[in-house]
């Protein structure tokens, strides 16, 4: 009997791992060496490769046979979603970006259907955040959600050439939009996790429009904000601020669904929160990230390594899994294979959960080398398939704490 019962519970048991490997859901962390993030970014910025179904098809087939796991795609930019969005056609009156090549398409679609198809994991990234562009309908419409400066000025250049303009966090209205938008992808949609980065926030010369300063003179017995923007306590309170909007998105999204991944993707953090208010290492902190891949584009080594010890990595990447973004380069800015090897290497031999690409065109497109032979680059690296590096749905980095 002893033995029927045993041979019952190792059939059981085996069951369970094989669902684990065909369902990335379903693993748990800490990360095994059968799981690693293998990710790349996808956007519309600099690149071509969601404008053209058979490019975009063609293009996941290449990664998943170089071993990638992890597709990250834009679905929130220039002011638009690049999927179909009754959300955004209430707010701005357009339903999905003007682009003629996104026209009767729904690019979000498509990568879920091709990447859960090779088991990939899709998680779709708001990469304009709170930002917009100037000239934007999004603008245009709702000029009393912007955020401004001192000098009630609202263009903040991004490249010293393209006019950006920042929706404020701390208004209701703004916040409603996004959380909308949010819901809409959770709810129509079956996406692995939703990304968000420190344009979560805003550049930190912001914050005096009146509703800020309002909100501040409440809480300040009538004082007004600091003139000097990069005052610490001013700094530290719109960064909360926006911590409390962070809370209350988690939340309900949690309380939506337990089976959605809440990524983040900033800079590190003194200058997430110096400069954008992103304070991700409080998010951390409070429970509300299930994944962090930290923005790490230095050239140097030693600039590299010193950012991958920071403390606030080290405590992160004991609760959830941590990856590290590479710039895998960037327009008229190629970055050479040495540089990529040593990097996922010294993210591997610190114990990071794995890495993200950014972005997909200078993979090899954007190279100093032939594609063939880039690409050689990244079969040298992911040698054999991996399992993106999830965590059990539900397991909290709070109550991790002990």
């Amino acid at each position: 009997m002893f033995h029927r019962f045993r041979y019952i519970f190792l059939f059981f048991l085996s069951l369970v791992l094989l669902m684990s490997l065909e369902s990335p859901k379903l693993l748990s962390f800490p990360v095994s060496q059968s799981s690693e993030l293998r990710g790349v970014w996808l956007t519309n910025i600099d690149s071509d490769i969601l404008f053209s179904e058979q490019k975009l098809s063609d293009s996941i087939v290449t990664l998943k046979e170089l071993n990638f796991n992890t597709l990250y795609p834009t679905v929130w930019n220039w002011g638009y979603t690049l999927y179909p969005s009754k959300v955004a056609k209430q707010a701005i009156g357009i339903e999905i970006d003007p682009t003629e090549s996104l026209q009767k398409r729904d690019i979000l679609q498509e990568i879920l259907d091709q990447g859960h198809r090779k088991r990939m994991t899709v998680i779709p990234w708001f990469e304009f955040g709170f930002m917009a562009p100037a000239d934007s309908e999004l603008a245009k419409r709702h000029p009393e959600w912007l955020t401004q400066r001192k000098d009630k000025s609202t263009i903040w250049l991004e490249g010293k050439v393209h006019q950006r303009v920042w929706l404020n966090p701390l208004d209701s209205n703004v916040q409603k939009f996004i959380t909308d938008l949010v819901l809409e992808l959770i709810d129509n949609y079956d996406v692995d996790g939703i990304q968000f980065d420190d344009h979560f926030g805003y550049p930190s010369d912001f914050g005096y429009d009146p509703l800020t300063v309002q909100l501040y003179q409440q809480e300040h017995q009538g004082k007004l904000p600091p003139t000097n923007h990069l005052d610490k306590d001013w700094i530290q309170w719109r960064a909360d601020k926006i911590t409390e909007y962070m809370e209350q998105l988690v939340q309900t999204i949690r309380l939506r669904t337990s089976k959605v991944i809440i990524s983040v993707s900033p800079n590190p953090q003194a200058f997430s929160l110096e400069s954008y208010l992103a304070d991700w290492h409080k998010w951390e902190k409070k429970g509300l990230i299930d994944e962090l891949v930290i923005q790490v584009y230095r050239s140097k080594k030693e600039d590299y390594l010193r950012e991958l010890q920071s403390k606030e990595l080290q405590i992160a990447k004991a609760r959830i899994p941590v990856g590290i973004g590479i710039l895998a380069g960037l327009k008229g800015r190629p970055v050479n294979r040495k540089n990529i090897t040593e990097q996922v290497t010294i993210a591997r031999e610190n114990g990071f959960a794995g890495v993200s690409f950014f972005f997909y065109e200078s993979l090899w497109n954007m190279a100093d080398e032939p594609a063939e032979k880039r690409r050689t680059l990244f079969k040298d690296l992911f040698p054999t398939s991996a399992i993106h590096p999830n965590i059990i749905r539900g397991w909290s980095p709070q109550a991790s704490k002990g």
